[in-house]
């Protein structure tokens, strides 16, 4: 988390203990870690939960720092099925995350990883208050990419720019993989040709290297 140093730069994509078999960070040290650092604000982004936001709000939020609550759920477009982040604005758009991510397990039978159409997220009363990510390379457009789904990605980054307006953001990340490379210049491009801003994150899984 070293660039939570330089000013402007807030982690939205934190991965929590509640992130399973991916985060390691306990809240309680987070809290700490934002209290020493005066941290402005951090963002909670577990996969396919929000079983942390509760505590996560709370204790961040009395060491000064702007809690912002997001998850990352399963999308399924055509047949691939990847992530997509969202992130709560207000008190409606908190509800419809937690809404979407249980609808990801009920309307899937029990033996499958919990997803949702991809249609979910259109519709005006589907996104009130909610503010969405494309995601990474491993995610469903990193997906749809990596299969030559160049038009389709381009058709619906224009559906959900129409749905979300300035609350959809393409998500620039680098690793310095190839594939990586090659995602960032086609979302480069299509963020010019679609007037969508761009984002930049990172996926933070522990607090520090060691």
């Amino acid at each position: 988390m070293a660039e939570s140093k330089i000013q402007y730069y807030n982690h939205l994509k934190i991965h929590s203990q509640y992130s399973i078999c991916e985060g390691a960070i306990k809240i309680d040290d987070l809290k700490d870690y934002s209290k020493e650092n005066k941290i402005q604000s951090l963002g909670l982004c577990d996969t396919s939960n929000l079983c942390g936001a509760l505590e996560f709000s709370e204790k961040i939020s009395k060491t000064g720092t702007q809690p912002i609550i997001g998850t990352q759920i399963n999308f399924k477009y055509g047949d691939l099925i990847g992530l997509i982040p969202l992130f709560a604005l207000n008190e409606r758009g908190y509800k419809r995350i937690i809404e979407l991510s249980s609808l990801s397990y009920l309307e899937n039978n029990n033996l499958s990883e919990p997803y949702l159409d991809f249609n979910k997220l259109l519709g005006e009363n589907n996104n009130k208050g909610i503010c969405l990510f494309t995601g990474t390379i491993n995610g469903l457009f990193g997906q749809l990419f990596d299969k030559g789904k160049f038009t389709e990605i381009g058709e619906m980054y224009s559906k959900l720019k129409s749905n979300y307006n300035d609350r959809f953001y393409i998500e620039i990340q680098r690793h310095g993989d190839t594939n990586e490379i090659s995602f960032e210049k086609f979302n480069l491009t299509k963020s010019s040709e679609l007037e969508i801003p761009i984002i930049a994150t990172n996926e933070v899984f522990y607090i520090d290297k060691n």
